[in-house]
């Protein structure tokens, strides 16, 4: 049963709520992110990257100390401000596309994360589970919300609706022209019922944030050991998490550009192709595939369809049904020789939201000798892999909203 409670956020003030939220750190180009510290003194940059003041790079322990030290003095210059009453935070995004996403702002479990309430579909690296243990461990907070996804219920749809007929708390738009609308739910009855909801459920799943829940799970378990008089009630067992219904998940696909045929020729790839697919020559006319099991491949100039001869394959589990998974075991390992998909530098994604035509330049460009394209994985296939304990491939799934941090803190 889903676990889910109200916090006091830290927020930043409604008038400078849109410099201070940000994108994940890593987003942004190095030109990018020194443009906006340059002329932004109230971005969350500044916060994550404290060696900007010193013109320093710093890393490790000391970085996180200094992001810790960046965050009150923004607590102490106002620009962040804690709420007195703990709440729940409805929160909808409402993207350039003209997509909208609502949910809800809440500290979820992390023993819920432990007893596999809160599921998890992808696979996560120790090393960096334990770096970013040690930073929050430092730090002391949240600033970006784990985004997680529930049945849809009409109960709590009713009670967002309700919400966002008052005046919101925030109401701002980014540079990438989409808008953002928080509320706050404080009232006792209404924050009851959302727990006694999500309390019916029996699962929720990760939609994405694996290393984020993995890290704040490992906080969890080192805090709650050293602590003696541990009740269970800390600030430490509750993680941050952006909770929407699955209906509003956007799932885009990652197209797969390898930089080489592994010694193979043109001919030898196609004749090595043959064995499990069917192939069309599409020309120079851009190709996506329709339904699952299909895929798109640039060579050489032209596009090709690629049709599984599913004689040859066996759909023994869920993952076999993936097409991101399908891809690796019919072509990209046995035929390419990629075989370690996070760490194999011949390879690159390139998200579902760009064109064919992205894949084609890539291509075109040289630095790349053949490209694929697939269609996007589905709520359903991503709910019946995390059931069955299965872990996806690194980069199976695109999956919208995208967060900012900055915009709720939870402190721990």
């Amino acid at each position: 049963m889903a676990k889910i409670k109200p916090f006091k956020a830290v927020r930043p003030t409604r008038a400078i709520v849109g410099l201070v939220a940000a994108r994940p750190y890593q987003s942004y180009t190095v030109n990018e992110r020194d443009s906006r510290m340059d002329y932004n003194p109230y971005s969350f940059l500044h916060i994550v990257n404290p060696g900007y003041k010193y013109d320093q790079v710093i890393t490790g322990e000391e970085r996180y100390k200094l992001v810790r030290n960046r965050y009150l003095e923004f607590k102490e210059d106002g620009i962040f401000i804690q709420d007195e009453k703990p709440s729940f935070y409805v929160y909808k995004i409402v993207n350039r596309h003209g997509q909208e996403f609502n949910g809800i702002i809440a500290a979820t479990s992390a023993e819920d994360y432990e007893k596999d309430v809160i599921k998890k579909h992808e696979d996560t690296l120790a090393k960096r589970e334990q770096t970013f243990k040690t930073y929050l461990q430092t730090v002391g907070f949240n600033a970006e919300p784990v985004l997680l996804t529930y049945p849809d219920n009409n109960v709590i749809s009713l009670i967002i609706k309700a919400t966002q007929k008052n005046h919101a708390e925030f109401e701002f738009t980014m540079t990438y022209r989409d808008t953002h609308y928080l509320w706050k739910i404080d009232n006792e009855d209404d924050i009851v019922v959302i727990q006694e909801e999500f309390d019916k459920m029996e699962t929720i799943y990760i939609a994405d944030g694996h290393h984020r829940s993995a890290s704040s799970y490992l906080l969890y378990k080192d805090e709650k050991a050293k602590n003696i008089n541990h009740q269970g009630s800390e600030a430490y067992n509750f993680f941050m998490s952006y909770l929407i219904p699955e209906s509003d998940l956007v799932i885009h696909e990652f197209n797969r550009l390898i930089k080489d045929l592994n010694g193979l020729s043109k001919e030898e790839f196609l004749i090595r192709l043959d064995h499990l697919y069917r192939i069309e020559n599409r020309g120079i006319v851009p190709y996506n595939p329709s339904k699952p099991h299909h895929f798109s491949m640039y060579l050489d100039g032209e596009f090709y369809s690629l049709y599984l001869r599913k004689t040859n394959y066996d759909f023994d589990t869920s993952l076999d049904t993936l097409d991101a998974y399908l891809l690796y075991k019919t072509i990209l390992q046995p035929i390419l020789g990629i075989n370690d998909l996070r760490d194999d530098n011949r390879i690159e994604y390139v998200n579902g939201r760009h064109e064919m035509i992205t894949i084609k330049s890539s291509v075109d460009s040289g630095e790349f000798k053949v490209g694929f394209g697939m269609c996007s994985a589905t709520i359903k296939q991503i709910k019946h892999i995390a059931d069955e304990g299965l872990k996806m491939p690194p980069k199976s799934t695109y999956i919208l909203p995208k967060l900012r941090s900055g915009i709720t803190i939870y402190e721990f």
